[in-house]
């Protein structure tokens, strides 16, 4: 029997121009993949790269607009910890965030939950409440502010139709910031329940089922089960909730223009009367870099808790 000869190389069986045809069509789909990309990077390096790297730039310097900026060095940081005003707009924007975050996560997951069961007319309630979502947020902040009306408003004919005598809401300073939080909970509940919807039905049902064999109750299947599970889609919602609530602004801008008394300034509206108002370009830009890493300590911090998106792995 004639002994079959194993070549040890492939370049033996392959003849050599052949071996170069992979790495050619490797090198194509990599410059295919840069082509059909770069529009994105190019508008990410115009209207992100390059207004991030000015405002760090501007932020040490004395800038109104009118006149060449002029260096400050830290004299910009140093006016902010001294700002009392912008201090009042740290600890309002925390408050607004604490408060309208996890309570609308709560609620839309309970919605998610609802919907994503055999409910008549699912599809009817997604939309309805998902429509704020998509309506421009002055519009909604338009309807509120006739809602905290006191004397033709909503809110105050339902507590007068109650026995109850009703405030005046957006004027007071201790229920403005209440009314603000309200709205922003009501805007922010229909892409939490869409996200957490999708998330639900993704899950997988044989699980669910063991579970039932074992003897599990649905409320043990909630907290066993459906929340770890949900895991990534809760860091999602919870980062991309926490960012949009530190960069409230039309609610506040319509609702009460930062009052009264500064009970409801958040930090976007002290950055825009600093910058379109006072024309402080370069201590609007300290502010901003100040949202920033308040931002990013928040999302670092978080997901070193929540362990980021390894619930999914």
């Amino acid at each position: 029997m004639t002994e079959t000869m194993v070549p040890e190389r492939v370049s033996e069986v392959v003849p050599g121009p052949a071996t170069n045809q992979p790495r050619r069509l490797l090198r194509s789909r990599r410059r295919a993949g840069l082509l059909m990309v770069a529009p994105a990077l190019l508008h990410a390096l115009i209207w992100i790269g390059i207004p991030l790297v000015a405002a760090v730039v501007l932020s040490f310097t004395s800038y109104d607009v009118l006149t060449p900026p002029r260096f400050a060095g830290l004299d910009n940081f140093r006016d902010l910890v001294h700002d009392d005003v912008f201090r009042r707009a740290v600890l309002n924007t925390s408050v607004y965030t604490f408060f309208t975050v996890p309570v609308a996560m709560t609620i839309a997951l309970l919605i998610a939950l609802m919907l994503n069961s055999k409910l008549t007319g699912r599809a009817i309630f997604r939309t309805a409440i998902f429509i704020p979502q998509v309506t421009a947020t002055i519009a909604v902040a338009l309807v509120w502010l006739w809602i905290y009306d006191p004397r033709s408003g909503l809110a105050n004919a339902i507590l007068s139709f109650l026995g109850l005598d009703g405030p005046n809401w957006l004027s007071s300073t201790s229920w403005a910031m209440p009314a603000v939080i309200v709205v922003g909970i009501w805007q922010g509940i229909g892409l939490k329940m869409l996200i957490y919807l999708a998330a639900l039905q993704s899950l997988p049902g044989e699980l669910y089922e063991a579970a039932s064999v074992d003897g599990a109750s649905k409320v043990r299947q909630f907290f066993s089960l459906t929340v770890p599970l949900l895991k990534p889609a809760t860091f999602f919602v919870f980062v991309t909730s926490v960012i949009g609530a530190f960069q409230s602004f039309d609610q506040v801008y319509i609702l009460t223009d930062g009052g009264p008394a500064n009970s409801t300034t958040m930090m976007t509206y002290e950055i825009y009367k600093s910058a379109f108002r006072e024309f402080r370009m370069g201590y609007a830009c300290a502010q901003s870099l100040v949202l920033f890493a308040l931002l990013l300590m928040l999302t670092l911090v978080n997901r070193r808790i929540t362990g980021g998106d390894r619930g999914s792995r």
